[in-house]
């Protein structure tokens, strides 16, 4: 690293929810700017005010408050360097477009939609370049009265970058090294735009990360190949010295087949794309997120950290602060990363374990609450530490262990027929009585007492733990027979007991 402070940016447009390609993007320059020490910036690049959708930008500030990325200062964080929106920056822009005419870095092009359509049909692969900008109506074939006349006029005009063609254009880039592009393949991209008074992303970006002295640009590989436009434009402004270093993150790809990973992907396979649940406005279509799926921020964080890098060892389950120790930009792939979502589920499931039961509990209690059940916190905190190990999801809880808190109404038949023998009436109203007898009901005096009967009797073990199951979950599933016993209590127990000999005989 050198002497420079490292100052890294998240700048999303507003223009619809977070992608999950987008927020681990912003984790990427989270951990980078935390291991150095450095700042994160917060940017809302919203130039493109026909795309611009009413509550996007607060979406994804609420997107990373509920993943605890935090950000040093931007849009609604403050700090030295604002406006941090690009639409308050309009002055600033003009000023930098007007340094670029100034030095013959750019020209004035007049040329109408109509005009261009009319130029692509007649040159194949048209391209506005130095092969062809001496042909349009621009600033360059105009004279500057002619130029000036037509914009005191207020005819609509953009500013397109002069490109010098046939030069090698280096970009050095921490992911994928060396990175060589030839100027001639690069159009006069289109800088400024009078409809509007507002730059493209092009210019907006460069001047931004100039002025707020961003040390390194992490961002996708979508904007590899304009980043040798980008140098460019850093050597036009004379700002090459300080130009921030590069690094182009792998694509995150569909889990199935090739291709970057879209929306689409997620609703044929049933995962979300994106962290929250989002309510597009234009189309009234409701998105899931990470969030209302069940997701725990924490498992979404370290499923995300490991699309694309790698720790250099076998580790997987790492927290944000480890995340941060062990980052390292020169691990990252240079190929795509498949998203492969049940990895995500197994993530989920191993944050489930690892968190503390009380801590579950309290996440499971809106659960019953929709479910009409009322428990006492401690009954909760026992049933989750018993049955959170068969769970991905807090909200699957409730399928696993509903048995704790609603009796059995019936008894699944199958197992019915292969576990209610003969007998069992007669076991059970037994086993009944020597419950009942019981002053101590924990599980540990429960068990002695119940496998002394068994013993004393003769009978199957398995018989009548099967039967006993049975008659207290409605089926043959769940933990230790003494822990759920236990958990019900003795009145509990009995009453379910004595039931299920009624219905089963």
């Amino acid at each position: 690293m050198s002497e420079r402070k490292v100052r890294v940016r998240f700048a999303p447009s507003p223009t619809g929810a977070l992608h999950i390609g987008g927020v681990r993007t912003a984790l990427y320059n989270y951990l980078f700017a935390r291991q150095h020490g450095g700042d994160l910036i917060f940017r809302i690049e919203d130039t493109d005010s026909n795309r611009f959708v009413p509550g996007a930008e607060e979406y994804i500030i609420e997107s990373f408050k509920w993943l605890g990325i935090t950000f040093d200062e931007g849009v609604s964080f403050g700090g030295n360097f604002g406006p941090y929106r690009q639409s308050e920056r309009r002055d600033i822009y003009k000023k930098y477009v007007q340094v670029l005419l100034d030095n013959d870095k750019a020209y004035i092009a007049f040329d109408t939609p109509e005009e261009l359509d009319a130029k692509r049909k007649e040159i194949p692969n048209f391209q506005y370049d130095a092969s062809t900008r001496m042909t349009m109506r621009n600033s360059l074939t105009m004279s500057k009265e002619e130029v000036d006349a037509l914009v005191a006029e207020g005819k609509q005009y953009v500013v397109r970058f002069k490109i010098e063609p046939n030069e090698d254009v280096h970009v050095h880039d921490i992911i994928r090294g060396e990175v060589v592009i030839n100027s001639s393949i690069l159009d006069d991209k289109v800088l400024y735009k009078s409809a509007d008074e507002l730059p493209t992303y092009h210019l907006a970006n460069i001047v931004d990360d100039h002025l707020m002295e961003v040390s390194h640009v992490i961002r996708g590989e979508e904007w590899l190949p304009s980043a040798p436009l980008h140098v460019l434009l850093y050597r036009a402004f004379g700002w090459e010295d300080t130009m921030p270093e590069f690094a182009h993150l792998p694509l995150l790809l569909k889990p199935d087949g090739n291709g970057k990973l879209s929306k689409r992907d997620g609703d044929r396979l049933g995962f979300p794309v994106f962290p929250l649940e989002w309510y597009d406005p234009k189309t009234g279509e409701v998105s899931s997120g990470y969030r209302e799926s069940g997701y725990l921020p924490e498992a979404v964080i370290n499923f995300l950290a490991l699309l694309g890098w790698n720790p250099g060892n076998d580790q997987e389950i790492m927290s944000l602060d480890e995340l941060v120790q062990l980052f390292n930009l020169s691990h990252c792939s240079k190929a795509g990363a498949k998203f492969d979502f049940e990895k995500g589920k197994w993530f989920n499931h191993e944050y489930i374990l690892k968190k503390d039961n009380a801590e579950i509990a309290a996440l499971f209690m809106p659960v019953l609450k929709e479910n009409g059940i009322e428990a006492p916190m401690d009954k909760v905190i026992t049933v989750v530490g018993l049955m959170k190990d068969r769970v991905s999801f807090i909200k699957d809880l409730w399928g696993t262990c509903k048995f704790f808190f609603v009796a059995p109404m019936e008894y699944d038949e199958k197992t019915t027929k292969k576990r209610w023998k003969e007998d069992s009436p007669e076991r059970m109203l037994e086993l009944a009585d020597v419950l009942e007898a019981l002053d101590d009901f924990s599980l540990e005096n429960q068990e002695k007492v119940v496998m002394k009967w068994i013993e004393d009797k003769g009978y199957h073990l398995g018989n009548i733990m099967n039967a006993f199951r049975l008659t207290l979950v409605g089926e043959g599933k769940g933990p230790h027979m003494f822990d759920i016993s236990a958990v019900l209590g003795k009145e509990e127990t009995l009453r379910r007991i004595r039931r299920a000999v009624e219905v089963l005989k």
